[in-house]
């Protein structure tokens, strides 16, 4: 099942598919979604972020490589947060900028110290992240704070889809329509229930929160007047182009 929210005149409205429309729902987090009032056509909407997360995670050493490596995540800015089509606001002065196509979690109701064997029933649905970072500031900051948290360095879109195998996904990014990664979630370090559990440990999750559970591989370079896409299979296509940011003198 998809889940959105969508741009109207009467502003953002929560949706699931439902006979080839979007039928309006309450919200997107509802354990129990029922479908009523306004339907709206699939094709020629507007979609903002398909959720709205208290906290949003990342994870390092997340690379086919790094199993040997400790588990460390970090926390981008809810303010961070951006649907697909929103642009991607460029700090000229940061240095350089690299996009990361992830699959993503989106939590469905409060999960604390969760077996990674019981995570599943924790998932509301995934989603496509594009975990964005000022690369040259990573250094400087242990925390990732001045790496992760620029405005709309948190892309994720379309929609939330319940039905997925994220042990076995497929991602696709193209900037500027040429395809620069061809991976797979298979690739990561940790999976996905493995990254949810990890992160209930010390956090409590909540509906709506995202995990960005990884780049395997999938890291590109992102300039300005770019646009970057990121497909997974079974999730469609994440759209996203960088731009100056416009309060930047």
């Amino acid at each position: 099942m998809r889940i959105a929210r969508i741009q109207t005149a009467e502003g953002i409205t929560p949706v699931v598919e439902l006979n080839g429309e979007w039928a309006e729902v309450d919200s997107v987090t509802t354990r129990h979604l029922v479908p009523g009032g306004r339907r709206l056509p699939l094709d020629g909407v507007k979609f903002a972020a398909p959720c709205e997360p208290r906290v949003v995670w990342g994870m390092l050493h997340n690379g086919i490589g790094d199993t040997s490596a400790p588990p460390q995540a970090f926390m981008k800015s809810a303010r961070s947060v951006c649907g697909d089509e929103a642009p991607v606001f460029i700090d000229p002065q940061v240095g350089a900028v690299k996009g990361e196509g992830e699959l993503s979690i989106v939590i469905s109701h409060e999960a604390r110290f969760v077996a990674p064997e019981a995570a599943p029933d924790y998932i509301l649905g995934w989603t496509i992240g594009n975990d964005i970072t000022n690369m040259d500031q990573a250094a400087l900051d242990s925390t990732r704070n001045q790496a992760k948290g620029g405005d709309n360095y948190a892309p994720v879109g379309p929609w939330i889809e319940t039905d997925l195998d994220p042990l076995d996904a497929r991602i696709e990014v193209r900037v500027d329509g040429r395809l620069v990664c061809d991976s797979n979630t298979s690739k990561l370090a940790r999976n996905a229930y493995e990254v949810l559990s990890y992160l209930s440990q010390y956090h409590t999750l909540g509906p709506g929160d995202i995990i960005m559970i990884g780049a395997p591989q999938t890291a590109f370079d992102l300039f300005t007047g770019q646009q970057s896409q990121i497909t997974i299979e079974g999730l469609g296509v994440l759209t996203n182009t960088a731009i100056k940011h416009p309060l930047r003198p």
